[in-house]
């Protein structure tokens, strides 16, 4: 079970990357701020239930 908890953080992580490159690409603003919030709160799940995600240190501190 915690395999598939694991891939699901990974699928929205990496969905979330996504949609934070086309909200950057179409100069979407909120969008950026969105999905960056987005990107900080998956992160932040997954260190509370020990799920070792992939990471820049911009994104954990939810910085560009």
């Amino acid at each position: 079970m915690a395999d598939v908890f694991g891939q699901e953080l990974r699928d929205q992580l990496a969905q979330a990357r996504v949609e934070l490159a086309a909200a950057r690409a179409a100069q979407d603003e909120d969008g950026v701020e969105a999905y960056r919030g987005r990107i900080t709160g998956l992160l932040r799940i997954a260190a509370r239930h020990g799920v070792d995600l992939p990471h820049t240190a911009e994104e954990e501190a939810g910085d560009d």
